[in-house]
């Protein structure tokens, strides 16, 4: 099959990538779109030594599933798995073939103790598609287990469905941090996931500005009633929360200089290196640091599926797999936003 290929920093078009074989419990999924985000392509630059497929926000259909360990499990648009034990693990296998769904991207053990605690996404053995141990979604076919998988709700398409795996990072946030209405909340970065940040943090009710340094970025903010500021406009001490989005060192800096004392500053993007901070004056003013990765699917869908978010204007540009290479160059750009990777 076709495939976009990470080595050594260096990403290429292959042809000769066999099509993957699901593991016991896992399924064949057809790729239809694929997303770039910031953390492909910081992976491109060296943000982890990842070789394989990149890849991790995804919309599919179903091929086949490898119920071999007869775990008759059944997708499910509100929980992403759940059991039948009156049907045969076969049968229900043969009933999944088809559906379209989209992927949590953490495979995990079960076992560990941070399994064992909640803590899932901790996995001490975890895989993460497209980013870690795992071929990711630039490519025609991918495999997760079947617990990951989530179906898409019949009135939500293909276009708005990739967009799952972000927005529920962006719900993340109000899992970590209880926003509430009237709170003053500034976002810094509002490019691809900076956008749906700002949409899911508009329906809390708080006082939410954003600082956007393209046009196209603020016009886009505007149409949605969330007003954009500039950076001269940051004042020192205002805001009870600060979302930094755009994971650059400026940015942080930006964050640590708006937050109030004992506010709270949200990390919300991908780090490359190392950041330096003044600790004494984190400790002094008492600021709560959250680091802030995956989110929940079921919430995210939900949002899709009664049109409380609609990210398909955020589509800047569509390419064929075999164009995959100059989707990537496209995505890199600045300002760009989302960017997708369809089979040819």
């Amino acid at each position: 099959m076709i495939a976009l290929w990470l080595e050594k920093n260096h990403l290429s078009l292959r042809e000769d990538i066999p099509v993957p074989s699901p593991a016991p419990g896992e399924a064949l999924v057809r790729v239809r779109l694929a997303g770039i985000c910031s953390t492909d392509l910081e992976l491109v630059k060296g943000y982890l030594p990842f070789t394989g497929v990149p890849g991790h926000e995804f919309a599919g259909e179903i091929v086949s599933i490898n119920e071999a360990n007869g775990s008759p499990t059944v997708i499910n648009p509100s929980t992403g798995g759940g059991t039948s034990p009156a049907t045969s693990a076969r049968a229900v296998a043969e009933s999944q073939k088809g559906k379209r769904v989209v992927g949590e991207i953490n495979i995990t053990c079960g076992t560990c103790w941070q399994c064992l605690a909640g803590r899932k996404t901790h996995c001490e053995k975890r895989t993460v598609l497209g980013i870690l141990g795992r071929n990711g979604a630039f490519t025609e076919y991918l495999t997760l287990p079947v617990i990951n998988l989530h179906q898409i709700p019949d009135s939500v398409s293909y276009d708005a469905a990739v967009f799952t795996e972000p927005i529920a990072a962006a719900l993340q946030i109000q899992m970590q941090v209880h926003i509430r209405p009237g709170e003053s909340v500034l976002l810094i970065g509002t490019g691809r996931l900076g956008q749906l940040i700002a949409r899911t943090l508009a329906l809390t009710g708080c006082d939410l500005k954003a600082l956007a340094r393209h046009e196209n970025q603020k016009q886009m903010l505007a149409s949605f009633g969330i007003p954009s500021i500039s950076e001269e406009n940051v004042h020192k001490g205002k805001f009870d929360i600060v979302v930094e989005a755009s994971g650059s060192p400026a940015g942080f800096v930006l964050a640590r200089m708006a937050v109030r004392p004992r506010g709270t500053i949200v990390l919300k993007s991908t780090y490359r290196g190392e950041q330096e901070t003044d600790f004494s004056s984190l400790v002094v003013d008492e600021i709560t640091i959250v680091g802030s990765r995956c989110g929940p699917f079921p919430p995210a869908l939900e949002l899709l599926d009664n049109k409380a978010i609609d990210p398909v204007d955020l589509i800047e540009a569509r390419y064929g797999l075999s164009d995959g290479l100059e989707a990537v160059k496209h995505a890199a750009r600045p300002g760009a936003l989302k960017v997708l990777i369809y089979s040819d």
